[in-house]
């Protein structure tokens, strides 16, 4: 187990439950239902974020994000045998998928459809060496499309297929971790709060649509107004063959949570986040992003005349495919560190 009893229980509910960028609701009404134990007020702003607000006894706003949407697919076309023709949400590798078993959702219900395309023997020298969505289809075993469509309809959205599993004693495989850990470590967070008090006005969130955009930062920075802002992601590991740690940098599995240093991550608050690994010994990496981080971080350090952000994330082996890799102890680890900063008194760096 990565997380507390409760907060387990939320992380392979909430993995389990499809949430393409723009289907989040039923994945968000969970957040709110499990932060409602934790917090003073839980609420939703305009655009579907979820705020969940614990009143601190000092007056800075200290927001802390985690995007709740994992990529995915959507129904386009259905043809006259039943065959399902689909289109990406977000950054997906078509390389990947054919042969690939996928999770189509309908309302309550779920059917595994497998990524057609025709075999090897039958591709032509130009079509072995090209991929498109136009040539890849999803086979659900619907016999036509008047079957197909007493099952799912146009617009339903499509998941990858797989449950977490621990490789290891540290090494956990799961779909989505980008960004579902990032909602668990938000509601750990608030459960290690739940007796505890903070020098900050603290707002948990759980946003939509990043993966299409950063939307949600964007809408739910607009809400809340934050002085700070700290954004919870997942980062590239690079500890694989085929990287170049020269040109990517060098982030391993195992070796702690990474800080960012970019534009978009305050010096002060970076600094502070830096200081309270080292003070308390936990393990840590840094991320040199030099431009920006590719986090709702550069887009909710614009809100508002400018707010002080920054990013700290866990890494992530093959990200945005079926089977991203993760280690137990950077989990642990990221929420250490966030929760001596929140709880920290002015004059020292661990509660």
């Amino acid at each position: 187990m990565i997380f507390s009893d409760k907060v387990q229980q939320f992380f392979e509910k909430i993995v389990d439950t499809p949430s393409p960028s723009g289907y989040e609701k039923r994945c968000q009404n969970i957040f709110k239902e499990y932060a409602c134990d934790y917090v003073d007020d839980v609420y939703e702003d305009k655009f579907g974020n979820i705020i969940a607000h614990k009143t601190g006894t000092g007056k800075p706003k200290l927001m802390i994000s985690a995007h709740i949407d994992e990529i995915g697919f959507v129904v386009k076309h259905i043809d006259e045998n039943g065959f399902v023709y689909i289109l990406p949400i977000g950054g997906v590798d078509m390389m990947l998928l054919p042969g690939m078993r996928l999770a189509l959702h309908h309302k309550e219900n779920s059917f595994i459809g497998i990524v057609g395309r025709k075999p090897i023997h039958l591709l032509n020298e130009m079509e072995r060496n090209k991929i498109s969505y136009e040539d890849l289809w999803l086979d659900c075993g619907f016999t036509n499309k008047e079957h197909a469509l007493l099952s799912i309809d146009i617009g339903d959205p499509i998941t990858f297929v797989s449950e977490p599993v621990f490789m290891s004693e540290d090494y956990l495989t799961t779909r989505s971790a980008d960004n579902k850990i990032g909602n668990a470590i938000l509601m750990e967070l608030m459960s290690k709060m739940l007796q505890q008090e903070s020098q900050y006005d603290l707002y948990f969130v759980s946003t939509r649509q990043e993966e299409i955009g950063l939307r949600g930062g964007i809408t739910a920075a607009s809400t809340i107004n934050p002085d700070y802002a700290i954004i919870i992601d997942a980062t590239h590991a690079t500890d694989y063959p085929s990287i170049k740690t020269s040109f990517y940098g060098e982030i391993k599995l195992g070796k702690g949570p990474s800080i960012c240093i970019s534009p978009d991550s305050d010096e002060i608050l970076r600094t502070q986040l830096l200081d309270i690994a080292r003070y308390n010994a936990l393990p840590h990496q840094i991320d040199v992003q030099p431009n920006m981080s590719g986090t709702e971080a550069k887009a909710i350090q614009l809100q508002h005349g400018g707010v002080k952000t920054s990013t700290i994330s866990f890494p992530v082996r093959y990200m945005h495919s079926a089977s991203e890799i993760i280690s137990k102890n950077d989990i642990q680890n990221l929420i250490s560190i966030l929760y001596n900063l929140i709880v920290r008194n002015e004059n020292k760096l661990s509660y």
